[in-house]
C-alpha cells in the first residue's frame, strides 16, 4: 500500500468522525468545529485527485466563511432560550426517514451512474484537477444543480436573517 492509499483512508477515516461527532454533538459551538474538521479532511481529499484549486476553494469558503457565517447565526439565535415544540420521537422520527431517504438516493446514483468510466477517461487526459475542464463541467453540465444550489444559500441566509429578529420586528404595520 503506498503513501497515497494511506493518506487516503485517514481521511476518509477523519471525514467520517468528524462528520458523525457533526451531527451527534449537543453542543452547536463544537459541531461546527466538528464540521470545519470535515471540510478539511475533504481538502485533502481534493488534494490527493490533484485538484488543489477545489482545495484551496473549499477551505477559503466553505471552512472560512460559510462557518463564520454560522457561528453568527448559532450566536444570534440564543438557543439556550428557545422553546422546544417538538418531541423527542418526532425528532427522531423524521431524521430516521431523511437519513433513509439520502441513503436510498445516494445508491441510486451510484447504481445509475457511470463515475468509473469517466474518470477513467479524465485520468487519461491528465486533466482531471485543471480548473478549466472543471468550469467547462459546472457550466455546462450542471448548471441547474448549481443554481439551484445558489437559491438554497440564498434561502438558508434569508431564514438565519428571520430567525434571529424578534418577533416584534417581524410585524407588519398597517
Amino acid at each position: 500500500m503506498g503513501t497515497a492509499e494511506i493518506l487516503f483512508f485517514v481521511l476518509a477515516g477523519l471525514t467520517l468522525l468528524s462528520g458523525l461527532l457533526t451531527v451527534t454533538s449537543k453542543n452547536p459551538i463544537h459541531s461546527i468545529l466538528y464540521l470545519i474538521i470535515t471540510f478539511f479532511s475533504i481538502s485533502g481529499h481534493y488534494i490527493l485527485l490533484n485538484a488543489q484549486f477545489l482545495a484551496v476553494v473549499n477551505i477559503i469558503v466553505y471552512a472560512g466563511a460559510i462557518m463564520v457565517l454560522f457561528l453568527f447565526v448559532v450566536m444570534l439565535m440564543n438557543l439556550n432560550k428557545g422553546d422546544k415544540s417538538f418531541s423527542k420521537s418526532f425528532v427522531l422520527l423524521a431524521g430516521g426517514i431523511t437519513a433513509a431517504l439520502f441513503f436510498a438516493l445516494t445508491v441510486g446514483i451510484f447504481l445509475k451512474s457511470d463515475v468509473y468510466e469517466a474518470n477513467q477517461t479524465l485520468l487519461a487526459s491528465g486533466d482531471i484537477g485543471l480548473t478549466e475542464k472543471l468550469g467547462s463541467v459546472l457550466y455546462r453540465d450542471y448548471v441547474v444543480p448549481f443554481e439551484l444550489a445558489s437559491i438554497l444559500f440564498m434561502a438558508a441566509m434569508i431564514g438565519a436573517v428571520l430567525l434571529s429578529k424578534k418577533t416584534d420586528d417581524l410585524h407588519i404595520k398597517d
